[in-house]
């Protein structure tokens, strides 16, 4: 049975759980690249942002468990370690619908103790993005696929780096991602990605679809 997301706690308990690139306080920071309506883009990618819970997909490995924890060990510097573990607690409850299985509560204590243990000094380990949406954006699946096509695809050439930042934009919106999805989004041919997605890319397509 598939429970919907209980963000209550986590809303009640003011909990953060998703942050964009700490950079923008810099000012130096490039603003020209921002559309303060819908998103940002950053032509090198930023390692920098963190939006647990936004797409459809759940945790279903203990590996993913562990990092989602860091994560929000790492975005909430001033939790206890007692609210952290109730925290863990509503996470791994199946019924609060934000993992696929639930975790015995002696495991659970060990995930918790080690990742409370984690030097932060720097960020957990995250995938690299180079266009961010707004969480009240308000555009479509399709309509943010044609923005990050038409902004990775300035240089008119198809790198796996570009492959993968549309893979990760189709997945956030709970899509599956296909090869068609693919080049739609990028205005090039199912052959012309075919050819740039190397193979760490086609089993990272199939890691991220079996997540949803």
């Amino acid at each position: 049975m598939l429970y919907e997301r209980n963000f209550r706690y986590l809303n009640n308990k003011q909990v953060i759980y998703r942050k964009y690139p700490w950079e923008w306080d810099d000012p130096d920071f490039p603003l020209e690249e921002h559309d303060f309506k819908t998103h940002v883009f950053y032509p090198d990618g930023t390692y920098q942002c963190y939006e647990l819970f936004r797409s459809k997909a759940k945790i279903n490995t203990y590996k993913s468990l562990k990092w989602h924890l860091l994560v929000l060990w790492f975005l909430n510097p001033s939790m206890d370690q007692d609210d952290f573990h109730k925290l863990a607690e509503h996470l791994c409850s199946k019924r609060n619908g934000f993992t696929t299985f639930n975790v015995p509560a002696q495991l659970l204590k060990t995930i918790v103790y080690d990742v409370s243990m984690q030097d932060l000094d720097d960020p957990p380990k995250n995938k690299m993005r180079k266009v961010i949406f707004y969480d009240n954006c308000m555009l479509s699946t399709i309509e943010k696929l044609k923005i990050v096509g038409s902004l990775i695809g300035k240089t008119k050439r198809i790198t796996a780096d570009n492959i993968y930042e549309t893979m990760l934009s189709i997945h956030d919106q709970g899509d599956k991602i296909t090869v068609e999805s693919i080049s739609k989004a990028l205005e090039c041919s199912s052959r012309t990605i075919y050819r740039n997605m190397p193979e760490e890319l086609k089993r990272e397509k199939e890691l991220l679809n079996k997540e949803l």
